[in-house]
């Protein structure tokens, strides 16, 4: 095995033949949200690839009929109510941003108040909450203010005792969550955390033996009430996994699929930064050669490859990278490259598809 086998595999596994968005989220487990759009959110970049006619804003607007949740799993984002349903009930811990800190007498005081309001009204919009309590503002993990209501609802999210029914306007709306029953043992609770590793390793191998690490060390967003337990749990995720050492770096992934068996098609794509293909930026380094950095919170003058530059794939090569913007209702698209931008007319063209496959997922001409 070689670390081209390696790098046909990553991109092949994680960027399979498009299906319906159903089967695209049920085959991922989870998929990445992040609020900026450039040109669009990270969730809909992220399946655009993997869900046949997908559009932006989709995954929103079909949330009720999809079945799913939002939650904290290594980050945020969506997930399957199955993979949800692994990592509750938690222990009384704030959000993740906001350390593991337990909750004080006052706080859940307010929270019992606030879970009778919403469940008298079933559904509830942040600004209905503040109405009612005037919560006024916190400081939240960055130094600013934040509505503190919008504070305790995330936190209450988190804790599962809300759920996220729908959103307005990119805004959650909240209702009353129960979750199942706690393991009943040890057994069983080991059996939840490795589900919930081979869950990550699913969607991110292979995986150096550093980023498998940092993955499980991850999980602790998942279950606060079990991190103690997850040195021993990676410990057992190396035992379980397929595995093989190239080039002096131990890999990992799932059993049963043999990374030497895959081959990608020379088509262009250009992914979210928050892609599975290229979300671990150390593996990254080691498949492409080159150091990737998202730099939207750069500031501007010290960035080199821009505001949300998105990687650039050529085959299972990604060889650059491209910012895009809509400006009155047009796609603005600027490139950079590694070493230098390919000649072939292959190349061409694809790149040409793939802006226009671009123009259809955002609408625009």
């Amino acid at each position: 095995m070689t670390l081209d086998d390696l790098r046909r595999y990553a991109v092949a596994r994680s960027l399979f033949k498009p299906t319906t968005l159903k089967d695209a989220i049920d085959r991922m487990g989870f998929v990445q949200a992040d609020p900026i759009r450039a040109p669009a959110r990270a969730q809909d970049l992220i399946l655009r690839h993997r869900a046949k006619g997908y559009h932006a804003g989709d995954l929103e607007r079909l949330y009720r009929k999809l079945r799913i949740e939002e939650d904290f799993f290594i980050v945020y984002g969506f997930m399957t109510k199955s993979l949800q349903a692994m990592m509750h009930p938690r222990s009384e811990v704030d959000v993740p941003a906001e350390g593991p800190g337990s909750w004080s007498a006052a706080r859940k005081k307010l929270a019992n108040l606030v879970l009778e309001f919403v469940t008298e009204h079933r559904e509830v919009h942040p600004r209905e909450v503040d109405d009612h309590f005037s919560h006024g503002s916190v400081t939240n993990y960055w130094g600013g203010l934040s509505n503190a209501t919008t504070h305790l609802l995330g936190a209450m999210h988190y804790r599962g005792m809300l759920r996220i029914v729908r959103r307005e306007n990119g805004i959650r709306i909240y209702a009353l969550h129960k979750h199942g029953p706690a393991p009943a043992n040890a057994s069983e609770r080991r059996a939840r955390i490795d589900g919930l590793i081979d869950a990550a390793v699913n969607l991110y191998a292979p995986l150096p033996g550093k980023c498998l690490a940092d993955l499980v060390r991850r999980i602790r967003f998942a279950v606060p009430q079990w991190r103690g337990e997850l040195k021993e749990a990676f410990q057992r995720a190396k035992q379980r996994l397929a595995h093989a050492c190239v080039d002096g770096v131990d890999w990992y992934w799932p059993r049963r699929e043999d990374p030497v068996n895959y081959a990608v098609q020379h088509t262009v794509r250009l992914l979210t930064p928050f892609d599975p293909v290229v979300w671990d930026r150390d593996r990254f380094e080691i498949l492409w050669g080159w150091q990737y950095r998202f730099e939207a919170y750069v500031p501007a003058a010290k960035r080199r490859l821009g505001y949300y530059a998105l990687p650039l794939l050529y085959g299972d090569r990604v060889i650059g990278w491209g910012n895009l913007r809509v400006e009155d209702g047009q796609l603005k698209s600027q490139f950079g490259y590694v070493a230098h931008q390919p000649r072939d007319r292959v190349f061409k063209h694809e790149l040409g598809a793939e802006l226009e496959r671009i123009k259809a997922f955002l609408a625009i001409g």
